[in-house]
C-alpha cells in the first residue's frame, strides 16, 4: 500500500496533466467541500529543509521570474 506522501505525489502528478477547465473545476470544488483544510499537515524533514533553502535563497535574491523560467523550459525541451 502507498504512503500517504506517495499517494499525494501521484495525484498532484496527475493533476499536472490535466488541460481541461471544466474537469478541474471540478476537482477543486470537490476538495473545497472535503474536511481537508481541518487536517493538520505533517512536513518530512526534507521538506522543512527546501522550504528553509526558498526562504534563503528569496532573502539572498537567489530568484527568476516565472517568465525567465518557462523561456529556460522551453530551451531545455529543445535541447539548446
Amino acid at each position: 500500500m502507498a504512503t500517504t506522501d506517495n499517494l499525494r505525489n501521484s495525484i498532484i502528478d496527475k493533476l499536472l496533466t490535466i488541460s481541461n477547465k471544466d474537469y478541474l473545476a471540478a476537482i477543486y470544488s470537490l476538495l473545497e467541500k472535503s474536511s481537508v483544510d481541518k487536517d493538520v499537515v505533517k512536513l518530512t524533514e526534507e521538506q522543512m529543509l527546501m522550504l528553509q533553502m526558498s526562504d534563503e535563497d528569496i532573502k539572498k535574491g537567489r530568484v527568476i521570474s516565472q517568465k525567465q523560467l518557462d523561456q529556460d523550459d522551453l530551451q531545455w525541451l529543445k535541447g539548446q
